[in-house]
């Protein structure tokens, strides 16, 4: 986990901080466990890392993409022998390119590949070379959607006999208690309005932009607010603009980041959830939508239909129209937001971290030799 970087990394810590409890709840007696982490993670501690399993430190600062490949590529592979690893299993797409062990790794998706555009410089160029290496020195690739797998074959040219689709999970969804409605609308300047709510990366692939041009062609007095929190980007700027040049910019906030009662606020109050991504490798914010009840309108691409299913709207996201009929929907059918909510709290149930560290267990089980049912 050298790539981890608390409170910076994303979906993928998520995915981290969820997995090992459950890793180690399911392990079969006699299997041990050995975290590697940069110096960033064994920093902050808070995280399952060093608690429920040991932990060794990589001295690298993952926030240095030029360290975090030097920890992972030179030292690793000597600090896990060291430790007597038999398999290591990297989380984040890469992985060491030798060392005396078998090798899994998790490749969440390839959008490096997709849309270079969402990867700027430097870690562009890296990803280009460093997950297809990976995957091609790897026993195993575990992805996270059918979608994946078909993208890994396709641009990877990964034998699709080595890899194991293994879907991610939901854990304990409130990590806080949410504000009261009437904090939420004063801090977000939500005023009395209806609420839509979108939590992705302000970069390209989301598509953000087309949901604000959406969002504009619902006629002002029947306007919800759009939510957009997450870190600033560049990307930001551009979006900013174009909700000004539609007219729109009091009808779209952007908040950064906020905090755990914040955000479960915000979940309280929406009307609707969108994600009009057009690449994910999984789309954990759609279920986290259903689980909470919030009925979800969501693009038609990658693995999104696999995670949504029927649970869900689903539009053609390069088409602002369809997005902007998929929300009027939502907002004026409330026959059809009881629907969703009740199919979505149902296919929500239908992942948990237990069965993504059940499949993750026999992909081990595969990358040791041993048979896996």
């Amino acid at each position: 986990m050298i790539f981890l970087v608390p409170g910076e990394t994303g979906g993928m810590e998520v995915a981290a901080r969820e997995l090992i409890p459950a890793l180690l709840s399911a392990a079969p007696a006699g299997m041990r466990f050995t975290a590697f982490v940069n110096r960033e993670a064994a920093a902050a501690g808070g995280g399952p890392w060093g608690e429920l399993l040991p932990a060794v430190t990589v001295p690298v600062n993952a926030r240095n993409r030029v360290q975090w490949v030097l920890g992972e590529q030179a030292l690793l592979p000597r600090l896990a022998a060291r430790a007597g690893v038999d398999l290591l299993h990297s989380l984040a797409s890469t992985a060491p390119l030798w060392g005396r062990f078998r090798r899994t790794v998790t490749v969440h998706d390839v959008i490096y590949a997709r849309y270079p555009e969402a990867h700027s410089g430097i870690r562009e160029k890296g990803m280009s070379v460093l997950v297809p290496s990976a995957a091609r020195r790897s026993d195993r690739v575990i992805v996270d959607s059918q979608s994946t797998r078909d993208d890994v074959v396709e641009l990877l040219g990964t034998d699709p006999d080595r890899i194991d689709v293994v879907p991610l999970g939901l854990g304990t969804m409130r990590r806080a208690d949410p504000l009261s409605e009437e904090e939420v609308r004063a801090r977000f300047g939500l005023r009395e309005r209806r609420v839509v709510l979108s939590l992705s990366a302000k970069r390209p692939h989301k598509n953000l932009g087309a949901l604000i041009t959406a969002l504009a062609e619902i006629p002002e007095p029947e306007r919800p607010v759009l939510v957009l929190p997450g870190y600033p980007t560049a990307h930001e700027r551009e979006l900013r603009r174009r909700a000004e040049e539609l007219g729109a910019e009091d009808s779209v906030r952007f908040p950064a980041w906020i905090s755990a009662a914040e955000l479960e606020g915000l979940w309280a109050v929406a009307t609707a959830f969108v994600f009009p991504s057009l690449y994910e490798g999984f789309g954990l914010p759609v279920l986290e939508a259903m689980a909470r009840g919030v009925p979800v309108a969501c693009s038609n691409a990658s693995s999104l239909p696999e995670v949504a299913g029927d649970a869900a709207l689903l539009f053609d996201p390069h088409d602002p129209s369809a997005i902007t009929r998929a929300l009027r929907s939502l907002l004026d059918d409330t026959e059809l937001r009881e629907r969703l909510r009740t199919l979505g709290s149902a296919r929500a149930q239908r992942f948990s971290w237990e069965r993504t560290a059940e499949l993750t267990l026999a992909s081990y089980r595969r990358t040791l030799g041993e048979d896996a049912a």
